[in-house]
């Protein structure tokens, strides 16, 4: 059944070009294109929604809603977002009838007896996953919560019971929660989209782990990534593309200094998008990298940009509009912007604004981006830069009992009524039991505590003095039962035992801000970047995708001015120097 979809969002704008009804309950944008059909279902779900403790609870849902398809020659797939959930299909109008009611049967009707058997997958993708050179800044920026969960593992792959995954389901996978986008020009006949009744979600805020920008943080050989959080506007987008290119100018054609050097602007939510530039070096022209990195950032911010740059980078966005069917490409970003309530642009609109784009606003753009930016270095500091160093350490020791380290006389952890602290030689670390984003809790005894705010304590009673089963349960009566996540049993000798050093390193030594436990407590948190690519992403963050079917994914078709919606999955692997940062005690 198809209803009117009142406007309240500019839809109208797009009389001629995408036409709008709602389907069931479900709002529903149209646009016909030759060939086979392409829809996708949004809903208003992601990473950014859960919390450390259930952190992978909507990639469990996407799992088990797509479970009874089965093996399928059909073009299908899967992707859960920082701020969204896909499931996209390509066929004949009869088999994405059918994939979309057996999608929504499945969330009606979780197959909630495969739930094990999904957790044990979703860890086994995980540790094929690798984190690459921009999977910490979120946790840096965020936290241990809301947008800084991408930087983190699937803690709650360990712990949601059936009744958490059904419940999340019922209440996120609405269809007030969702927009449903087919490239034809009619809905199908036969479609059944019924869908609990709920309420569209609004994007989380955003939490902030920064005290000052610009910060900078230590990174892995190799890699200068910088972050900065910018108003959503068609000025920032074409300045992204206008630093993309100096950078590539500067650092790869006259100064032979890096093979990658690009910017990139992918929306967050309805206001806000994430500008994100990077470039490579080896080794030993990493300073010379960073140095030149800040000194393009440095002449655009001084407004030292050619009218040729801005042209350039307009002429980009406005190739978008040469495509064929431009309706149909326009669907899924319009989709997005209904979900996630941003304004819609016709092309005329966006066309009006790109050609309203100045050098003062890119200029202006530029030092916005440098006030709140977020700097990964390589090797020595940015502080000569004008950046700040991102906090190491915690601003307060908890007070209790006293457990010095076996291994370490300068180092002495603090179990307390208010929460446990590290005192190392560099300073504090604490987690505050009113804080925890997250516990993992082992039977052996070993806790491992993340804060809000993205540091992590890890209590192993083998390599403290005194840490009783009576300090543990202390700990555990403290921490709220909603963050606790249970880890399984390690075998014996993977349990630490305490090995004397000479003078070892201090083992806060480096960021603290990495979650997720291995054997040893934890390992550091691992993402998989998908990229929204061509001309302006629609949106983003970090984006798993599940390819369920054999054969070639098609790319999704993008909006006007905003691009080609398409996913390159870039896997990396933990470098040397990542695994030499582990530090046992501290994560």
């Amino acid at each position: 059944m198809t209803t009117e979809l009142h406007d309240a969002t500019g839809l109208a704008a797009l009389d001629g070009l995408v036409s709008h009804t709602t389907t069931q309950g479900v709002p529903t944008l149209y646009a016909p294109r030759p060939g086979e059909i392409t829809a996708g279902l949004f809903f208003r779900v992601g990473r950014a929604d859960e919390t450390l403790a259930t952190a992978g609870i909507t990639h469990l849902v996407e799992h088990l809603a797509l479970y009874r398809l089965g093996l399928s020659d059909l073009h299908y797939n899967g992707a859960t977002a920082n701020a969204y959930t896909l499931f996209h299909v390509t066929g004949s109008e009869e088999e994405v009838v059918t994939y979309l009611n057996t999608v929504c049967a499945g969330l009606r009707d979780l197959p909630l007896e495969r739930l094990e058997t999904e957790k044990e997958i979703l860890r086994t993708e995980a540790a094929g996953r690798g984190g690459g050179p921009h999977s910490q800044m979120p946790l840096w920026r965020y936290g241990a919560q809301g947008y800084g969960l991408s930087s983190y593992d699937e803690l709650g792959t360990w712990g949601l019971t059936p009744e958490q995954v059904r419940h999340w389901a019922a209440t996120r996978f609405t269809r007030e929660n969702a927009v449903l986008w087919i490239t034809s020009d009619h809905v199908p006949d036969g479609l059944d989209l019924t869908l609990p009744a709920g309420t569209r979600v609004p994007a989380p805020a955003p939490t902030s782990a920064l005290p000052v920008t610009p910060a900078y943080i230590h990174g892995d050989d190799g890699h200068v990534v910088l972050t900065s959080v910018v108003p959503r506007s068609t000025a920032a987008a074409v300045f992204a593309e206008v630093l993309g290119r100096a950078l590539f100018q500067d650092l790869r054609q006259e100064g032979g200094l890096s093979y990658t050097a690009e910017a990139d602007y992918t929306p967050r939510d309805a206001g806000f998008a994430t500008l994100t530039a990077y470039a490579d070096a080896l080794p030993k022209k990493q300073d010379a990298v960073v140095g030149g990195f800040v000194d393009t950032l440095a002449r655009l911010r001084a407004g030292r940009i050619e009218q040729s740059e801005l042209d350039s980078a307009r002429g980009k966005f406005l190739k978008v509009y040469d495509a064929p069917d431009l309706g149909a490409a326009a669907l899924p970003g319009y989709a997005l912007n209904l979900l996630l309530g941003h304004r819609m642009l016709s092309p005329e609109q966006h066309k009006a604004e790109l050609a309203a784009v100045t050098l003062a606003d890119l200029r202006a753009v530029a030092r916005e981006v440098w006030a709140g930016a977020l700097l990964q270095v390589p090797s020595r500091g940015a502080d000569w830069a004008g950046f700040t160093l991102a906090p190491q350490y915690s601003q307060d020791v908890v007070t209790g009992t006293r457990h010095p380290s076996l291994e370490d006389d300068r180092v002495t952890l603090v179990i307390g009524t208010e929460g446990v602290s590290l005192s190392t030689p560099g300073g504090p670390v604490t987690v505050r039991y009113d804080a925890v984003a997250a516990m993992t809790a082992r039977p052996d005894g070993a806790r491992a505590l993340t804060g809000l705010d993205g540091f992590t304590v890890s209590v192993e009673p083998t390599l403290y003095r005194g840490v009783t089963a009576e300090r543990i349960a202390a700990i555990d009566a403290a921490v709220p039962h909603a963050a606790v996540v249970p880890m399984p049993a390690r075998e014996p000798e993977r349990i630490p035992q305490p090995r004397k050093r000479p003078r070892p390193a201090d083992p806060s030594a480096g960021r603290r801000r990495k979650a997720a436990w291995s054997a040893r407590g934890w390992t550091a948190a691992v993402v998989l970047l998908a990229t929204l690519a061509v001309a302006w992403p629609m949106l983003g963050g970090y984006l798993i995708v599940d390819r369920i079917s054999e054969g070639r994914v098609p790319p999704l078709p993008g909006v006007f001015g905003i691009g080609v919606l398409e996913y390159t999955l870039i896997r990396c692997t933990r470098t040397a120097n990542q695994r030499r940062k582990l530090a046992r005690t501290v994560a």
